[in-house]
């Protein structure tokens, strides 16, 4: 019995493209005035980009993480616990997530708060908290940590079930405990299937962080929103702002594959 000899993959042409295009934007903004103006100014809010992705995705995928596990568990309450919390979080926009979290979510948080620590309050110990005290930035990225953990908890909950549940009880009747089940036999495959949907999260991230903007949290599409607003040359400034977010995202996709590859060929014979 022969086997099927391997479809070898189309060349990269729009890649090719792509690259193309990126230089001869690079060139177009580097020997413009105007252009290198308003990516100097776009590339203020780059950290702010990257460090609202980083901190809420990692979070996210804690939160994800914790909730795929309870909706794995032999508790009936806690599976449909979980179920609850994936639909829910599911249905609902992300930035209507977000105005909810910073207006309705943090007030009642910072109330919650000082009904709390009332006696502290009173010994001198702490002081009063206020709704100004809790920053957007951190708003915004508990918004974006609970909308995509419930994205995220789908994926690790589908990435572990695929896993043979043979190998798992080969596993128990070693006397490997849940732990050492979880860490040595069920992750490491989990995660060749989760990989890919997971970095798709990831790259998706990068984009929605952008959605930030409208909390006036100062990221790559706040500062362009303020420099066209005052500067009226609205083409040039989101055509910054496309090619700078073109450039993270083709890049992390780029690297996913490449990545996604190698892993395979380590799985081949």
């Amino acid at each position: 019995m022969t086997s099927r000899p391997r479809k070898k993959e189309d060349f990269p042409w729009w890649l090719v493209a792509a690259g193309a295009i990126a230089v001869a934007s690079a060139v177009a903004i580097v020997s413009s005035d105007v252009y290198s103006q308003i990516l100097a100014t776009v590339a203020k809010g780059l950290w702010v980009t990257l460090f609202v992705t980083v901190v809420a995705f990692g979070l996210a995928s804690a939160l994800g993480l914790f909730i795929a596990l309870l909706g794995l568990s032999g508790s009936p309450w806690l599976r449909q616990i979980a179920r609850f919390y994936v639909e829910i979080i599911r249905g609902l926009p992300i930035l209507v997530l977000l105005f909810w979290i910073a207006f309705v979510g943090a007030p009642a948080f910072v109330v919650a708060w000082n009904w709390v620590s009332a006696p502290l309050q009173a010994a001198g110990l702490v002081e009063p908290m206020q709704v100004r005290d809790f920053s957007l930035l951190w708003r915004a990225i508990i918004a974006l940590t609970i909308a995509y953990s419930s994205f995220i908890a789908e994926i690790f909950r589908a990435g572990i079930q695929a896993v043979d549940t043979g190998q798992v009880e080969a596993a128990k009747a070693l006397g490997l405990s849940r732990y050492q089940r979880f860490r040595l036999i069920v992750w490491p495959q989990a995660f060749k299937t989760i990989l890919p949907p997971y970095g798709n999260d990831f790259i998706a991230m990068v984009k929605d962080s952008s959605l930030v903007s409208v909390l006036g949290v100062a990221d790559i599409t706040q500062m362009a929103k303020v420099y066209a607003s005052g500067s009226f040359r609205f083409f040039e400034t989101y055509s910054i702002v496309a090619y700078v977010y073109l450039l993270l995202t083709v890049s992390l996709s780029l690297g996913l594959r490449a990545l996604e590859r190698r892993m395979r060929r380590e799985q081949a014979p």
